[in-house]
């Protein structure tokens, strides 16, 4: 059942995930990305104007994307059938994607609010939206913990057939260099380290979204194999038993 329970959740990540890119293309502060330099009453305008996409939008975003949680247990069940020297790794993995998933929810939270009551003060309706773009964008420790914790757990596994291959450890590093620059979204208002910046913005996205479906890739190998495994194992054990008959 827990290998049927790993696939399940692997296909709910490839159906939710599917649902989000249809969201992520609804919401029309994306295409393109709102200005950090935008004036309060435009904010408040693109509010108004597009209260009833971003409210269906922020939904779907905040329904979908907690739904991929159980992909990445997934993550962390194989983790901890690596062999390595601690199971140290697995757990800081699953706590950084706690953290993540509580922003990634929050950044929905604010904008949802915003366009809950668009009337209000369009310096109220600013600052909602300042703080959903910078929750959204700016936090990077989460990211950077769970994918040096997923990179150092691929490099120690001693298994003679590890559980991920280990340039998946060098795709998690490289994934980890490529989102620190978003802080910047919370520094500056204009270039491609702003929110709407090429570098805060795109690449974040891109690279995070390209390493979401490396793991789905991946994992489905793992958990076959694990599969794969249990079953000569078991076969295995019952032998003595038949021969004995």
């Amino acid at each position: 059942m827990h290998i049927r329970t790993q696939l399940i959740s692997l296909w709910l990540a490839v159906f939710f995930g599917a649902i989000l890119v249809g969201a992520f293309l609804a919401f029309p502060g994306f295409f393109p990305p709102m200005s950090p330099a935008t004036p309060a009453d435009e904010v408040a305008e693109f509010f108004r104007d597009n209260a009833p996409m971003i409210r269906f939008s922020m939904i779907v975003f905040d329904v979908c994307g907690i739904m991929l949680v159980p992909f990445f247990m997934v993550i962390v069940e194989q983790m901890k059938r690596m062999l390595t020297p601690t199971q140290v790794l697995p757990y800081a993995f699953l706590a950084a994607v706690a953290t993540g998933t509580t922003l990634f929810a929050l950044s929905n939270l604010f904008w949802l609010i915003a366009a809950f009551r668009p009337e209000r003060d369009a310096d109220l309706v600013m600052l909602l939206n300042d703080m959903a773009w910078i929750t959204f964008l700016a936090p990077v420790s989460m990211l950077l913990v769970q994918c040096l914790a997923l990179a150092l757990a691929i490099y120690l596994d001693a298994r003679p057939q590890p559980i991920f291959p280990r340039w998946v450890g060098h795709l998690s590093v490289v994934t980890a260099i490529a989102l620190v620059p978003s802080a910047g979204a919370a520094l500056v208002t204009s270039g491609p380290f702003a929110w709407d910046g090429a570098i805060s913005f795109w690449l974040r996205i891109v690279v995070y979204s390209v390493f979401l479906v490396v793991l789905i890739v991946v994992a489905w190998a793992a958990v076959r194999r694990q599969a794969a495994e249990e079953k000569a194992l078991a076969n295995d054990a019952a032998e003595p038993v038949g021969a004995a008959q």
